[in-house]
């Protein structure tokens, strides 16, 4: 069996291990080859592949009453039918449609919006900070689905403006996060360097501080779009979301409440609703532990 020849110190010749028995470096880190990691991203994925093909694998139109009413899980209708005569499964496949998109575009607006408004009062201080953060408290100091029914009830009742109500209330959490960071990160030598240079202010932000204080909000969003399933859905379970008969998630277990004894209706729009939000916070503590230096090498120590 032939091994390696390397020069070792002094000029002696050592010997080494064939480079096929040699540890490879895996393709993931370790942070993404755990379990709960792997699980969160295959269900994760499973969701997106269903709603960009739901209208190929739903077996019936989600719209069509032209079943037997309240009929119970059977090979005809795995998950049943609703008062109706609606497949469920079909209109928990179209659910994702409206779920996953809507909430990516509220976590992603939510963002960029508290984002901007958190690293402007960080960055500038004084009197901008004080009015910013002033109405950042005067947000928190409502419980958030109580504001965000509040919006959406004067907006009145439509998907559209429950984004916008959930908006309102998100954005805070955002802004409190950036702002410390900046806050932490404008007295750095490189950004302080940068300005004494001539960057300007914009330049300064965006070049200096915000590629440097990005992890932490990344994270924040990842964890937070299954609370923002939780609260779209909370609100069209009230009403004030998805309109009739739209086949939204909250709005099919708000159905399925009035119709007590008939558990189908509400328990696989509530499967459905959980597996997601589950998911992400799984890959939230994924990337938190990736992310994090810290973290990232406690979670080693562990493993080894």
């Amino acid at each position: 069996m032939s091994t390696d020849a390397a020069a070792g110190p002094g000029g002696r010749r050592t010997l080494r291990a064939p480079a096929w028995k040699r540890r490879r470096r895996p393709l993931l880190p370790q942070q993404w080859r755990r379990p709960m990691a792997i699980v969160g991203i295959v269900v994760i994925v499973f969701w997106l592949v269903i709603a960009v093909l739901a209208p190929l694998v739903a077996p019936y139109d989600p719209l069509a009453q032209e079943f037997a009413r309240l009929a119970p899980p059977s090979a005809a209708h795995w998950f049943g039918t609703d008062v109706l005569g609606r497949d469920v499964l079909s209109r928990t496949l179209y659910g994702s449609r409206i779920s996953l998109p809507l909430s990516l575009i509220l976590v992603l607006a939510s963002m960029v919006i508290g984002s901007v408004v958190g690293a402007i009062a960080g960055y500038f201080g004084r009197v901008v900070d004080e009015v910013i953060m002033r109405i950042a408290d005067l947000v928190f100091a409502f419980p958030t689905i109580i504001l965000a029914m509040i919006v959406a009830a004067s907006l009145g009742p439509s998907l559209l403006n429950a984004v916008i109500a959930l908006l309102v209330v998100s954005w805070p959490s955002y802004a409190r996060v950036m702002r410390s960071l900046v806050l932490s990160a404008r007295g750095q030598e490189y950004v302080v360097a940068g300005r004494l240079l001539g960057a300007g202010t914009v330049r300064s932000l965006g070049r200096d501080i915000l590629p440097n204080v990005a992890a932490p909000v990344l994270v924040l969003a990842t964890l937070d779009f299954g609370n923002a399933i939780l609260l779209l859905s909370g609100l069209s379970f009230l009403g004030l979301g998805a309109v009739p008969p739209t086949p939204e998630w909250g709005a099919m277990v708000s159905d399925g409440v009035q119709q007590f004894s008939s558990w189908w209706l509400a328990a696989f729009p509530g499967l459905a609703i959980f597996t997601v939000v589950v998911a992400f916070n799984f890959v939230g503590d994924a990337l938190r532990d990736a992310l994090d230096p810290r973290t990232a090498e406690a979670v080693s120590e562990v493993s080894v």
